[in-house]
């Protein structure tokens, strides 16, 4: 039999970010891989995301798909009445954007459906790029718990056997299982991890005020460049440890001349400290439910990898780097590439 060749492009439409991944695949190999992404806040031009589709799609080459897999998690924005709403609203742009390529959506309970089926149910493909991220790592470390801290959430996985064991398949139920984090390396308020922080030997109220994100926490540390910064800065300004420093000083309400670099850095290292927190306790919950003695590694990957490195060496977890197994360009975007993969993988043995 002559092995089938296969051209399928992943996606993943979120509301900060949308990532395309087309994979060259035949008789089960990866030939050929290429990842484009855009940061596309979606609440701020909705109607863009055609505009954005395509041009991700010129620069894949995507006229010579032959098939297309969509996940998302942009159907949570506001720009949205409901989530209903959102999960159609990414279809309507898909077909009208490849009016002659099949579209499957992943649906959550892991099969791929056709975007005009897909539509009858919307509610069963939304936020579902987590399993397919979860389905693809298992086939190559199938006992490990998968950390991916992303800009704006981090997802924490328990992978038993090659099977994702979660306890929550929705946005709601995963938050209250430990599964979702809201928090992020980029665009997570601090106010959000603390209400207070020590300046000057007393500990400080902040402001709830849109002043300063993580991602100038972690670019004044040096752990990001001013190149991973793919957001806005909430001031316009530049993304430089200086003008970090001065929108961190303004999370209590200071600035670059009242507090010294060297106290804003402290205020930082502090800020570093309870996120880390914050993804520790969700993986200790989620190790608190696993049976026995297990202590899986953890399978870290996404922008802010480094802190699930740092969370697995303090819990005395062995870590798989999947940046370093994979490369950085595959790492960064784990759920398009695992949909274009589950995909190829799914029409392959259909057409056998």
């Amino acid at each position: 039999m002559t092995p089938r060749e296969l051209v399928v492009i992943g996606w993943d439409i979120g509301g900060v970010n949308t990532k395309g991944v087309r994979l060259h695949w035949q008789d089960g190999n990866v030939l050929s891989q290429r990842a484009a992404t855009r940061p596309f806040e979606i609440w701020r031009e909705k109607k863009r995301l055609l505009a954005v589709l395509q041009e991700i799609a010129a620069e894949l080459v995507a006229e010579e798909a032959e098939a297309m897999a969509v996940t998302m998690t942009a159907e949570l924005s506001d720009v949205f009445r409901s989530k209903r709403e959102g999960v159609l609203f990414v279809f309507d742009q898909l077909s009208t954007a490849f009016p002659h390529v099949p579209v499957y959506a992943l649906a959550l309970d892991g099969v791929f459906v056709p975007l005009n089926v897909a539509r009858l149910r919307p509610l069963d493909f939304a936020a579902a790029n987590w399993l397919a991220g979860a389905l693809f790592v298992a086939r190559q470390h199938p006992d490990c718990i998968l950390v991916d801290v992303g800009s704006t959430t981090t997802d924490v996985i328990p992978i038993r056997n090659g099977q994702a064991t979660t306890e929550g398949r929705t946005d709601l139920s995963r938050l209250a299982a430990g599964e979702l984090v809201y928090t992020g390396v980029l665009r997570t308020n601090p106010n959000a991890i603390v209400s207070q922080v020590p300046v000057q030997g007393k500990m400080c109220r902040v402001s709830a005020e849109y002043f300063t994100v993580m991602g100038d926490v972690y670019l004044l540390l040096g752990y990001l460049p001013a190149a991973s910064y793919t957001i806005p800065t909430p001031d316009g300004r530049e993304k430089t440890p200086q003008r970090a420093h001065e929108r961190l000083a303004r999370l209590v309400c200071a600035d670059g001349e009242m507090l010294s670099r060297e106290q804003v850095l402290e205020l930082a290292r502090y800020l570093h400290e309870k996120q880390l927190q914050q993804i520790s306790d969700a993986v200790l919950q989620v190790l608190s439910r696993l049976e026995g003695d297990y202590r899986p590694p953890l399978a870290v990957a996404g922008a802010g990898h480094f802190l699930a490195i740092e969370v697995g060496h303090r819990l005395g977890l062995p870590v798989v780097d999947l940046e370093k197994e994979w490369g950085s360009e595959v790492a960064a975007v784990i759920p398009c590439l695992a949909a274009a993969y589950l995909l190829a993988g799914h029409l392959d043995a259909e057409g056998r």
